[in-house]
């Protein structure tokens, strides 16, 4: 849909059997790891499925300060297993806290006042997921839903190893696993993100700003999820390795088949990954359309705007957009 220039493949993964790989075992994996386009990993071999994983219906959210604030005002959507969902809207409109509801990761003052949120599991079994507590709630983060937060620097903790990190999901929500079988499957993680196995021993500020994307991704990949929600995961990277993480995102996806809850404000970007996309404004989805429709034919007011807000690298300001829209339509 855009111009493009070739991008670099990630960095080569060592095998995990070996300590010190050969020069052949690593231009090997760097092979097979070699990225493909975005639209490629859209195309018509996606995941993509009609039944639903997840469904929101009239999900309600408030801060309970004086005075009251409803950050999530009646959201309903249903997910389809293996679908894109791109969630966008300007900063404050509510995309996090729902986000946080969906899985009920909130915090008070945050309150869930109405609504439902129901996982629909591959084996069958239908959640609610507002009811789980305690054990139950524990035992369904990061096995059902997980979540890549905003900010890896932020997530990581910078005391303690990546290694110790990963062993922590494991040895919580799979106490079962020896520990030769929880480094095994740790650097399996690593590989299958594209960080070298080797460097599992290392700190959050020993890795660069991709890397330790890459092993924020790894934890939420852990327990085999059916659903990724990921809340703004290439923020204050440079723009060659957002578009590592967003193409490793999408093979991963690809490969896995998990579904997706991309949150951020960068509507183009949402344009290149996304199945559909929800625009929020003040806390309500104001419209809901396939990627394709929202962007050559979006139908409320503000979808227009946003769209028109964008800089252009050609030709008028707001023209970026390939409908073309100018400043003058959007308003």
């Amino acid at each position: 849909m855009s111009t493009r220039t070739p991008d670099p493949a990630s960095a080569p993964a060592a095998d995990a059997a070996d300590h010190h790989p050969s020069a052949a075992d690593l231009a090997a994996s760097a092979a097979n790891r070699e990225l493909v386009d975005i639209e490629d990993l859209r195309g018509d071999d996606s995941p993509l499925s009609q039944e639903p994983v997840l469904t929101v219906r009239d999900l309600s959210i408030e801060y309970e300060v004086d005075p009251p604030v409803r950050a999530v005002r009646s959201a309903s959507f249903q997910l389809r297993r293996g679908e894109v969902l791109g969630l966008a809207g300007e900063s404050g409109c509510g995309k996090t806290t729902l986000a946080y509801g969906l899985n009920q990761l909130h915090r008070p003052p945050a309150r869930i006042v109405e609504g439902s949120v129901t996982f629909h599991g591959q084996d069958g079994h239908d959640v609610d997921v507002l009811a789980l507590h305690g054990a139950d709630l524990r035992a369904f983060h990061w096995s059902r839903i997980a979540m890549v937060f905003q900010g890896a620097m932020n997530s990581l903790n910078p005391v303690i190893s990546v290694r110790a990190q990963l062993d922590d999901v494991f040895t919580t929500h799979r106490p079962d696993m020896s520990k030769a079988e929880r480094l095994s499957r740790s650097r399996e993680l690593l590989d299958l993100v594209g960080v070298d196995p080797d460097r599992i021993g290392a700190f959050a500020h020993e890795l660069s700003g991709g890397m330790r994307q890459r092993v924020m991704i790894a934890m939420a990949l852990a327990l085999d999820p059916e659903l990724m929600i990921m809340d703004e995961p290439t923020t204050a990277l440079d723009v060659v390795v957002q578009r590592e993480i967003l193409q490793e995102i999408l093979r991963l996806r690809h490969e896995l088949g998990f579904a997706v809850i991309f949150i951020t404000h960068d509507l183009p970007m949402l344009l290149e990954i996304s199945d559909r996309i929800a625009v929020m404004r003040a806390g309500r989805i104001v419209e809901l359309e396939t990627a394709e429709e929202l962007y050559f034919a979006p139908k409320h007011p503000y979808t227009r705007t946003l769209l028109g807000s964008f800089p252009s690298l050609t030709g008028d300001a707001g023209d970026f957009i390939r409908a073309g829209y100018s400043d003058e339509e959007t308003r």
